[in-house]
């Protein structure tokens, strides 16, 4: 028997998006003007943070208990979200890029279980740490913008708690985790609408360790000044990940908001 509960996640991720055509790194999705140090090589790095909002929907579990079915909106995120952080980070020269994307979350959340027959509520806590590596290369390259060819691995850590009380399973608690790498092929780009607003938007696809790892998202950015921009985006990312009795079958998406401040 499957048992529901809705605890708010929050997807955290790391994009990599652009700033402007003209000024800006097309690695930085949601925070274009990071600060960006060009070295005597001819590469040009680029590190910045941002915040996904992101509700979940898709089944959790671990091994000796029964299926948890998790389906929460990004709107609870703040009642249930425990600890987060990401941060991205390219390096370019010309066409060629290396590039990273981090995520770590801590969440928890429990509801009442439908008819109470295993259990009158379910609480579940979720870590997940989630990095990506990859590299990149521009097909298309002009005044405007330019595409990228990308591939790369992502590797997935997720350790799951389910603990149940009330009905016939009642203090029954489990803990079980996983590690696991998957590639991962896409594309890349940003495009510049005028000096200072601009569109970027990526998508990834693999698999490996998990059946399906996938990646997409799209934004709108706008350029104060050289030291503030702002961009607002939507993400979605899913896996499908089940071995050994554990399973981690989610699809995460919401909007990407940043903000970012050039010294």
């Amino acid at each position: 028997m499957t048992q529901r509960i809705s605890p708010a996640i929050a997807g955290l991720g790391l994009c990599l998006w652009s700033q402007t055509a003209l000024a800006a790194d097309p690695s930085l999705m949601i925070t274009p003007d990071a600060k960006q140090v060009e070295t005597e090589s001819g590469w040009t790095l680029t590190f910045a943070p941002y915040f996904w909002a992101a509700g979940l929907t898709g089944d959790l579990g671990v091994f000796g208990l029964p299926t948890v079915h998790a389906d929460a909106s990004f709107g609870d995120i703040w009642d249930h979200l425990d600890f987060a952080a990401m941060a991205m980070g390219e390096a370019r020269n010309g066409p060629y890029s290396v590039f990273a994307d981090i995520i770590y979350t801590d969440l928890s959340g429990n509801a009442a279980t439908p008819r109470g027959i295993l259990a009158d509520e379910a609480e579940v806590d979720s870590k997940t740490f989630a990095g990506l590596l990859g590299v990149g290369y521009s097909v298309l390259r002009n005044e405007s913008g330019y595409l990228d060819v990308v591939g790369g691995v992502r590797v997935w850590s997720a350790d799951t708690t389910i603990s149940l009380s009330g009905g016939i399973l009642d203090g029954v608690e489990e803990s079980d985790g996983a590690t696991w790498v998957d590639a991962l092929v896409g594309v890349r780009g940003v495009h510049a609408i005028t000096p200072n607003v601009f569109l970027s938007a990526w998508g990834l696809v693999g698999g490996g360790g998990a059946d399906l790892d996938w990646d997409v998202a799209a934004a709108i950015g706008y350029k104060f000044n050289d030291r503030i921009s702002a961009t607002v985006g939507y993400r979605a990312l899913g896996v499908d990940y089940n071995n050994d009795g554990f399973e981690f079958d989610v699809v995460e998406q919401g909007p990407m908001l940043g903000l970012l401040v050039k010294f």
